[in-house]
């Protein structure tokens, strides 16, 4: 369950190149603080779903907590 939200929420990922270094940046609408930055877009990619994991788990974390 937990990997299809994932994959749903990394449809709606925008990409970016930065001019600066030529290094790809993506972010999930909707998710504030969800970003990565890498050398290759498929990196950027893998690194995203990893932020966007530990964000749902620290969400659901906090919560319990609670």
């Amino acid at each position: 369950m937990l990997t299809n939200y994932i994959r749903a929420a990394l449809h709606q990922a925008r990409y970016e190149i930065l001019p600066d270094d030529q290094s790809f940046y993506g972010e999930i609408p909707g998710f504030d603080g969800v970003y990565a930055n890498a050398p290759t877009l498929e990196a950027c990619r893998e690194e995203l779903a990893e932020v966007l994991e530990e964000w749902i788990l620290f969400r659901i974390s906090k919560s319990l907590l609670q």
